[in-house]
């Protein structure tokens, strides 16, 4: 065998070895991905499954307060009819915006605050929120390795060769969302 056919298979052999292990750094990074959403997920389907209660035991309190009512049920059922991951994310965002409207609108019933029931959603609600954010700082977190790895070189050629694409970090969309929420009467 010559020299130079030893050094074609060496760097053939090197490739090899950096594309299998390229690979199946993404292979991880992705499923660190998927991982970090589904236990996101299961916070959020906790959140979920409290606000109907919640709701419920607000409306005894504040019937005149419809609209706020309607924008979380509207929110909610946004969520649960979500088909792809970005909307879900978007979805769950205005539904944080609608939940934070709505316990400001509860600040202006003493009775209400004072309802054992409502204070017990709430405290829960609440425990769920922590842990959201709690999620979400680990989502947003695997979702900023994977999405470096997609971008940066020589990465990104196997990112490329094998189809694989940045993932959405999970954000606060809307401007508006970052702001105190105002109620007046």
């Amino acid at each position: 065998m010559s020299k130079a056919l030893i050094i074609i298979l060496i760097v053939i052999a090197i490739l090899v070895v950096y594309v299998i292990t390229g690979y199946n750094r993404f292979i991880k990074a992705r499923n660190n991905v998927e991982e970090a959403f589904s236990t996101m997920d299961v916070y959020l389907k906790k959140r979920f499954d409290l606000i109907p209660n919640l709701v419920e035991t607000v409306k005894g309190y504040a019937a005149h307060e419809a609209g706020t009512l309607q924008k979380v049920t509207d929110a909610r059922a946004a969520v649960m009819n979500s088909a792809t991951t970005e909307d879900k994310l978007a979805n769950e965002s205005v539904l944080t915006g609608t939940l934070r409207s709505l316990f400001a609108v509860a600040e202006n019933y003493p009775d209400l605050k004072a309802n054992q029931n409502f204070l017990e959603l709430q405290g829960q609600l609440q425990q769920t929120e922590d842990e959201i954010a709690s999620a979400r700082k680990y989502y947003n977190a695997v979702v900023k390795i994977f999405n470096t790895l997609c971008e940066t070189f020589p990465s990104n050629i196997i990112a490329n060769i094998f189809h694989f694409v940045r993932r959405p970090m999970f954000e606060v969309s809307a401007e508006e969302e970052r702001q105190n929420v105002n109620v007046s009467f």
